[in-house]
């Protein structure tokens, strides 16, 4: 039986506007949560770190709801559902890259810091100029993580629109469409941040953590009952609707890929996988908006056991991205997911339409389903742009504004106004930037972010943690070197230019082989964080020790 063709019956106009109908009562419900929180953010620490009044699984939940972002729910799918077996590569690094969170970060940094990553940095270290590196490193890691949120919920909100090429929205072609959509939700997003701050945003991911939760096991459930849970029926499914094959089960159709007759293309292809491996497992320790949130539990007994609440949510959540993505294969099938996204973003509220058609009844089961989906899929983007946007607000008003420009004279009421002016100007350059990345998997975007994270961010906050000689020339060197590197590669590879699915596919300035830079950039972050240390002759093992019992034990933390 062909089970793909639940897919292919379309939406009349009537189930559409019901579609609509459900995913505005959402977004009405969510705003008036952060209406709400805004009335509770009376100070700095309130916007900041939500007063620091969650209790670890609070905390756990809210970071599920930070980490599990479009990428993991949209692009995950989207890939695996592609791509098979290769795509299931992003699953296991997201996962495994938070054990390297909660040994290395979690702890030390909610003991040894206040607000935000350059807390910790700047302790041991001149104030301004390593202020103003953390704060450009976690405007720039979040700009390119917000890209991926504003394509996935461009993707996403023109699903529910019906908008696919070839078609009109009011007017407008389907590319106007697209983009006039990815402008309004991030003006709806950048409006979550600026009215309600940490408490607003936590809350708003909590919610949206059950509902992701809830809805992905909802519909694992309702694929494998298809399949009379029989896993093997559901990949023979997966294979054969995918256009692929037995290719489809195995490595090797999205990375190293062997291509006969050309050695060095094999082995660009093949390094491209090491870089995309060490990009995932490395990223999520050096995440600006990830750090902020060990700052809103008010002791590190309580950071460690969020973490701990976070890897059972995220876990569980990857394991269903498995039976979403091949489920979508299977039942949608690769043409239909291309037909309307030609980088995969819609398969899961595809699957969705899908299920609902077969198990509650025609278009309007569909449509039911799709919207409740899309609404916690469109959840999932706003709660993490909020998180996004708001840490790196957070280091322009903090670390920058109040610490660089106005050397710590700046009042709370400043701070907190400057951070919302900042999170109108990010917001508005990611919306720009992500009109221009529509062809890409926001999985493989956030995969860009991890690495610039991990080649500016990490060095540094490892150096400053564990290396008793490292010092303000270091400092720098790390930051900027790692984050130049990254983005120079970045922009000088085939993401960019000179292929179809590139931001420009009609321009070609690119020299750099691979898509992820992590495998050049991560080591050339730390490689320049201990060339600046050592030409320095500036060394403090006073501070360094002092930060070192604080990092341990919690004492004199904020």
């Amino acid at each position: 039986m062909q089970s793909h063709t639940f897919a292919a019956e379309a939406s009349t106009s009537g189930s559409r506007g019901l579609t609509i109908t459900l995913f505005l009562v959402f977004v009405a419900i969510t705003l008036a949560i952060t209406i709400w929180a805004s009335r509770q953010t009376k100070t700095a620490t309130d916007f900041y770190a939500g007063g620091r009044q969650f209790s670890g699984f609070q905390n756990g939940m809210a970071i599920g709801g930070d980490y599990m972002s479009a990428a993991s729910f949209l692009g995950i799918a989207g890939i695996i559902a592609l791509y098979g077996y290769d795509g299931f590569l992003y699953s296991i690094g997201f996962l495994v890259a938070w054990l390297v969170a909660l040994l290395l970060v979690a702890e030390f940094l909610r003991n040894s810091g206040r607000f935000t990553m350059a807390d910790v940095l700047a302790f041991r270290m001149r104030q301004r100029p390593v202020r103003t590196a953390a704060s450009v490193s976690t405007i720039v890691v979040s700009i390119f993580y917000l890209i991926a949120q504003m394509v996935g919920a461009g993707a996403l909100v023109s699903l529910l629109l019906g908008i696919k090429p070839g078609t009109t929205f009011l007017g407008m072609d389907a590319d106007t469409a697209k983009v006039a959509t990815i402008i309004l939700v991030g003006a709806l997003m950048i409006v979550y941040v600026v009215v309600g701050g940490m408490k607003g945003t936590t809350y708003v991911q909590i919610v949206k953590a059950i509902m992701l939760m809830t809805g992905a096991l909802l519909m694992t459930i309702l694929v494998l009952a298809h399949y009379k849970f029989n896993l093997s029926s559901l990949l023979g499914d997966a294979a054969a609707q995918s256009g692929k094959g037995a290719k489809f089960l195995e490595p090797g159709l999205r990375y190293g890929v062997e291509t006969a007759g050309d050695a060095t293309k094999t082995f660009y292809s093949k390094m491209d996988l090491v870089s995309l491996g060490i990009a995932l497992v490395l990223g999520t320790a050096g995440l600006p908006h990830i750090l902020t949130r060990f700052y809103t539990v008010p002791t590190s007994r309580i950071a460690r056991k969020s973490v701990l609440w976070a890897i059972g949510i995220i876990g569980t959540f990857y394991l269903f991205t498995l039976a979403l993505g091949f489920g979508a294969a299977a039942m949608v099938g690769g043409k239909a997911i291309t037909a309307q996204d030609k980088a995969g973003n819609t398969a899961a509220p595809q699957l969705a339409q899908a299920l609902g058609i077969k198990y509650f009844g025609g278009d309007t089961g569909g449509s039911i389903l799709l919207a409740v989906i899309a609404a916690v899929a469109f959840a999932t983007i706003l709660a993490v742009v909020a998180g996004l946007t708001l840490a790196s607000s957070s280091s322009v008003a903090h670390d920058f504004y109040a610490s660089v420009i106005k050397k710590g004279a700046a009042s709370e009421r400043d701070e907190v106004r400057v951070a919302r002016i900042a999170a109108l100007v990010i917001g508005a350059v990611a919306i720009a930037l992500s009109i221009y990345a529509q062809s890409l998997n926001v999985a493989f975007l956030v995969a860009l972010a991890f690495a610039v994270a991990a080649s500016g961010n990490l060095p540094a906050i490892i150096y400053s943690l564990f290396w008793r000689r490292f010092n303000t020339s270091g400092a720098l060197w790390a930051i900027y070197g790692g984050l130049i590197s990254a983005v120079v590669l970045v922009f000088f590879s085939p993401v960019v230019s000179g292929t179809a699915t590139a931001m420009f596919p009609n321009d070609d300035w690119h020299w750099f082989p691979l898509n992820n830079p992590g495998i050049i950039s991560i080591p050339i972050g730390f490689l320049c964080g201990w060339i600046g240390t050592v030409i320095s002759k500036e060394d403090d093992s006073d501070k360094f020790a002092e930060l070192e019992v604080r990092a341990l034990t919690g004492h004199g933390a904020h």
